[in-house]
């Protein structure tokens, strides 16, 4: 009698966890579906902040200023070079872009005079499991964006871009920048004001793309010392860098370094964002 007594317990309780555990799981797939959702009904925005920057950046660096006798380097081939360290570079941009705008503003308004994400939390999981779903919506987004991204980067500069795939690189690095730009995102969100969020595009998003080694190889500012060792707090650096190193043959920062600091980065960064997230819902 006493061992099933205590049996039976134990077997309702594991009951009781796989059915809480469907449960938070569906309620992840949900509101995940419902993010996508959004997202095709906004494509046209989602498309013009998606493709604007990228297509303007190498529209007039790579196709007009070659066309007009004016190309970075002087020569066809150090043109083409250019066009070529472009092409990453512009997709690690546009995918730490679009992460961090795909959630930040969601976010901020959430927590603004709506209070929307009351309705979020009532969901049957856990309130760090919504920030984790707010961080792959964003990490889904920013994929995208680099695949609406590639065609231009690769198809309007004038000058052949020259390619090199790594495919085992590309397939497993793309996906952490990715999730990086979301933990970035929620990261930010869940600390700005909805009046202070164009101040933090003005002065955190900006200089990270201007000094993100998108537009040069890192190893080039050796004669800047100083801005060299400063730019390795700057996450884009090492997804331009690894970028660089799954699609092109330009020298590049070691792989060991660029997964190391995206993991952690990424690792600190949906951390405090999570941590953000659950105490603004439960304060």
């Amino acid at each position: 009698m006493t061992t099933t007594t205590a049996a039976e317990p134990t077997v309702a309780s594991l009951a009781e966890f796989r059915s809480t555990s469907r449960a938070a799981f569906e309620s992840f797939g949900a509101m995940l579906l419902r993010d996508m959702r959004v997202l095709r009904k906004q494509i046209v925005p989602f498309l013009m902040r998606t493709i604007m920057q990228p297509l303007l950046m190498v529209f007039v660096f790579a196709y007009v200023f070659p066309k007009i006798g004016q190309g970075i380097g002087g020569s066809p081939e150090s043109e083409a070079l250019f066009s070529t360290l472009l092409a990453p570079g512009l997709i690690a941009i546009s995918c730490i872009f679009q992460g961090i705008q795909a959630v930040t503003l969601p976010v901020v308004m959430e927590f603004g005079f709506s209070r929307e994400i009351e309705d979020r939390v009532l969901a049957p999981m856990p309130v760090w499991a919504i920030g984790i779903e707010k961080i792959v919506s964003g990490a889904i987004q920013s994929a995208i964006s680099a695949v609406l991204v590639l065609p231009f980067v690769l198809w309007i500069p004038s000058t052949p871009v020259h390619l090199d795939i790594d495919w085992p690189v590309v397939v497993t690095f793309t996906p952490l920048i990715c999730l990086l730009s979301g933990a970035i995102g929620l990261f930010i969100g869940t600390r700005a004001e909805p009046r202070q969020v164009p101040l933090v595009f003005s002065i955190i998003v900006l200089p990270m793309t201007m000094l993100g080694a998108a537009y040069y190889p890192w190893a080039r500012l050796s004669s800047i010392a100083w801005l060299k060792w400063a730019v390795l707090a700057n996450p884009l650096v090492f997804m331009s860098e690894g970028m660089r190193a799954g699609m092109t043959a330009i020298p590049h920062m070691g792989l060991w370094a660029v997964y190391g600091a995206v993991l952690g980065f990424g690792t600190v960064f949906a951390w405090l964002g999570i941590r953000g997230f659950r105490m603004r819902v439960l304060a």
